[in-house]
C-alpha cells in the first residue's frame, strides 16, 4: 500500500511582486506525498525547477528512493509560471519580473497557512529548484534545518546569462511575440530553436562524446532524442511562461532584496542551514567551483 497522495491549490489572493507589479487572484499549486508528523517536523519542500511540473519531480520520491515519504511529508511547489501555478501565459497584466523570491515568499505562506509548519526539516531542490532552496535559506534562516541544493547557485553566474539571454532572445524574435514576454499565439518555430538551443546548454560535451542520449536514454538516434526529450517537452509549455521562467533564473540573487540591500556575502552568512552543495563536474552552468 502506498503512501498518501494529494494535491492542492493554495489560494494567495493578489500577490505583490517585490520588482513590482501585483499577481490578480493568484494560485499556488502543490502536491504532497506522505503524511505531516503530530510535531509538524517533517516537512521537505521540494520547489519545481525550469518549467518542471509536479508530475515531472516524483521519480526521486518513494521509501527506496532519495526522499522517502514513509519518513518525510514532501510538498512539492510548483513555481509560478510553470503551466499549473499561476503564470504570465494565464494572468492578465501578470508583472513583467516575478522572482525566484516572490516564489519563497508564495511558498512561506503556504508552508505557515496552509500546513501550520514553522521550521522546514529541508529545503530541496535541483537547478532552479535548488535556487529556491538556497533563497528559503537566505530569506528564512531560522525556519530551514537543512538545504540541499543540487546544481543550483545563490546568485546567477555571467556564463549561464549568456545561455538565458540566447533563449530570452529567440523567444523575442518569433513574430508573434508582442513585447514584454508576451505572444498573440504560441510561436511554434522559436519554441523549436528554443529547444534545440537548450538540448546544447542541458546536458554536456561529455553526455553527447558518451552517446548517453543513446546508451542511457534509449533514444535510436540524434534526431529523435532532440525531438522527443526536447521539441515536445518545450512545446507543451506556453512560450510566455518560458519567457517568464528565465527572465527569474536571469536575475537570480539571494540577496537582491530589501533584507539585504545586494550583499551577497551578508545573505550567505546568514544562513543557519545544514547546506549540501552539489554541483555538477561536468554541468555547463552549475560548475564546481
Amino acid at each position: 500500500m502506498g503512501t498518501p497522495q494529494e494535491i492542492g491549490e493554495f489560494k494567495l489572493g493578489d500577490f505583490p511582486a517585490e520588482k513590482g507589479g501585483v499577481i490578480a487572484d493568484a494560485k499556488l499549486v502543490w502536491q504532497s506525498h506522505g503524511t505531516l508528523s503530530p510535531a509538524r517536523d517533517n516537512l521537505i519542500l521540494y520547489p519545481s525547477s525550469y518549467s518542471a511540473q509536479h508530475q515531472d519531480m516524483s521519480w526521486l520520491i518513494g521509501e527506496d528512493k532519495i526522499l522517502d515519504p514513509s519518513r518525510w511529508f514532501i510538498v512539492i511547489a510548483n513555481m509560478f509560471s510553470n503551466g499549473l501555478s499561476s503564470g504570465a501565459a494565464e494572468t492578465p497584466n501578470y508583472p513583467a519580473l516575478v522572482t525566484l523570491a516572490d516564489n519563497v515568499r508564495a511558498q512561506h505562506r503556504l508552508v505557515s497557512e496552509h500546513f501550520g509548519v514553522k521550521r522546514l526539516a529541508a529545503a530541496y531542490g535541483f537547478s532552479m529548484g535548488a535556487m529556491q532552496a538556497y533563497h528559503w535559506a537566505a530569506l528564512y534562516p531560522e525556519m530551514v534545518e537543512r538545504a540541499i541544493v543540487i546544481c543550483g547557485s545563490a546568485r546567477t553566474a555571467t556564463h549561464n546569462k549568456v545561455f538565458l539571454s540566447g533563449l530570452l532572445r529567440t523567444l523575442e524574435a518569433a513574430p508573434e511575440h508582442l513585447g514584454n514576454g508576451r505572444f498573440s499565439s504560441e510561436p511554434k518555430l522559436a519554441l523549436k530553436a528554443f529547444s534545440h538551443i537548450y538540448a546544447g546548454w542541458g546536458l554536456s560535451q561529455d553526455f553527447y562524446r558518451a552517446d548517453l542520449h543513446r546508451k542511457a536514454l534509449g533514444a535510436p538516434d540524434l534526431d529523435t532524442f532532440l525531438r522527443t526529450d526536447w521539441v515536445e517537452r518545450f512545446s507543451a509549455r506556453r512560450a510566455a511562461n518560458l519567457y517568464a521562467q528565465a527572465l527569474a533564473w536571469y536575475h537570480g540573487n539571494i540577496s537582491d532584496n530589501a533584507l539585504y540591500g545586494g550583499d551577497l556575502e551578508k545573505a550567505l552568512r546568514a544562513i543557519q542551514a545544514k547546506v549540501l552543495l552539489l554541483p555538477g563536474a561536468t554541468d555547463l552552468y552549475f560548475r564546481v567551483a
